[in-house]
């Protein structure tokens, strides 16, 4: 039994990436353009209609929309549950826009299996957009697991070098054992409840002690997706050797998950565990932010550094999260939506020298503003709203959780300060290595600045960035009133 409403964009933007697949498997895998121009159609529509949704959502709601639900097994009691609210929004027209950058940056650079690279950023899409839609605890599981198959194959098949193997294999065995104590938790949930709906979960009532056990299975599972030290070994492995659209999804959407994973899950469901282990949260998180950064400083690869810096950046979010106060909570969801902007653009700059040098070693690269001026001041911009630099989205976010730990502990924010002074240090002597000094003709000779495709395959990303950091009202709005039902848990 199905209950459907008359049209639902929910269901069209997840279909969409499904038909886009199916129409591609029939072609010729020598057939380059036709597969192109598919996905390129196939993602272009699938942003759309996620923008259609954010033109319909209502504002002023704290409830799930545009909900729909099959029923699938009804002896087991297991739905098929769809919605959103504005927690989750604007994690689906992140996935897709990403999604349709990252075809688009793929155009030339991937010389083989490329229907099948393709058909992987497509079921990648699918899976993500259900993750972040999906109203039934243990389809999300299946979702939030599945994303690990075609990061596998994008990372194992198209990597750069020879260590893609072990970099796929460490990505998937991480995640993989993570969350399997996050299964066990959720068939004791259902022994319980005899339900996975997230919405009449929310109001079961489990015990003090129960929460605790259940949280730290859950957190087992979103602490090594997003990753937070020490769970983090397997993330600069993976980004340093997937290709760029694979690391642009990695630090663009992937890591999103865990913390997506803590606001949808933990602090719902078990809001006394989460008071409770909230000081180790703050510990493990201020270590995360010094030592990551710190390790960012002896990086000589350019991947490595830009991850590492991510591994920072989300200290910043899991702090924010477990504030339980509304400024933090809206804090980490914008930086989690900026940092989805920053770092891809960063892993697309990465991409443009990779393609033209084929090193991402930084010993090579001196004086790029010479001969690459525009390249310049895109990685310009990037890096200081990488510092959260005033009037960029990062300093938006990054603000609200101070304004939001502040409330709780002085020397903690004084910490996190700490943390954002070593961010400006390694990202500027990013910046200064790459682009002054003199210019090393003894390794390249020929130079060439970002095309017009690359330009405007980075130009959104530069676009949203001033666009939350000069007028992040229309981002607050959508989040505001399901953050304020979140923290009325609490």
């Amino acid at each position: 039994m199905v209950y459907l409403q008359s049209f639902n964009p929910l269901i069209v933007v997840s279909l969409i990436p499904l038909i886009g697949i199916f129409v591609m498997l029939p072609i010729s895998s020598s057939n380059y353009f036709l597969c192109r121009q598919i996905a390129l159609i196939t993602s272009c529509l699938s942003f759309l209609f996620s923008l259609l949704i954010w033109v319909k959502f209502d504002e002023s709601s704290s409830f799930f929309q545009f909900v729909d639900t099959f029923i699938l097994f009804p002896y087991f009691n297991l739905h098929y549950i769809i919605g959103i609210d504005g927690i989750s929004l604007f994690f689906v027209i992140l996935t897709t826009l990403l999604i349709l950058l990252c075809i688009l940056v793929s155009w030339g650079s991937i010389n083989y299996f490329f229907k099948e690279y393709l058909i992987s950023f497509l079921i990648l899409e699918f899976i993500l957009i259900q993750v972040f839609i999906v109203l039934d605890l243990l389809l999300f599981y299946v979702f939030f697991e599945s994303v690990l198959i075609p990061m596998f194959l994008i990372i194992g098949v198209w990597g750069s070098k020879k260590r893609k193997i072990r970099a796929a294999y460490q990505l998937f065995l991480y995640t993989l054992v993570g969350s399997l104590l996050m299964l066990l938790a959720l068939l004791y949930i259902y022994y319980l409840a005899g339900s996975t709906d997230l919405q009449i979960l929310w109001e079961y009532n489990f015990t003090e002690k129960m929460q605790i056990v259940l949280w730290i299975a859950f957190f087992a599972s979103f602490a090594v997706k997003i990753p937070m030290i020490p769970f983090h070994i397997w993330l600069p492995e993976a980004h340093a050797e997937a290709p760029t659209a694979g690391s642009v999804v990695l630090a663009g959407i992937l890591l999103k998950i865990g913390g997506y994973g803590f606001l949808r899950f933990s602090l719902p469901m078990f809001p006394l565990a989460c008071i409770y282990f909230s000081p180790l949260i703050f510990m493990l998180s201020v270590v995360a932010i010094i030592y990551a950064s710190f390790t960012t400083l002896r990086q000589i690869d350019l991947k490595k550094i830009i991850a590492y810096s991510s591994i920072s950046h989300m200290g910043f979010v899991t702090i924010g999260i477990y504030t339980l106060n509304i400024e933090g909570i809206e804090g980490s969801l914008l930086l989690m939506l900026s940092h989805g902007f920053i770092s891809s653009a960063l892993f697309f700059c990465v991409g443009v020298l990779y393609d033209r040098y084929q090193t991402r070693i930084l010993k090579y690269y001196s004086g790029l503003i010479q001969v690459m001026p525009l390249f310049g001041v895109y990685f310009f911009i990037f890096t200081f709203a990488n510092i959260s630099f005033p009037g960029t989205s990062s300093f938006i976010g990054e603000l609200l959780i101070l304004i939001g730990i502040f409330q709780l502990n002085f020397l903690l924010t004084f910490i996190m300060a700490f943390g954002m002074v070593l961010s400006a240090a390694y990202s500027v002597w990013l910046f200064n290595r790459l682009h002054f000094y003199t210019l090393k003709l003894h390794y390249f000779l020929k130079f060439q600045d970002i095309s017009r495709r690359e330009f405007w395959i980075i130009f959104p990303l530069l676009f949203l960035l001033f666009w939350m950091g000069f007028y992040p009202n229309p981002f607050l709005n959508v989040v505001h009133f399901s953050v304020i039902s979140l923290i009325e848990q609490f």
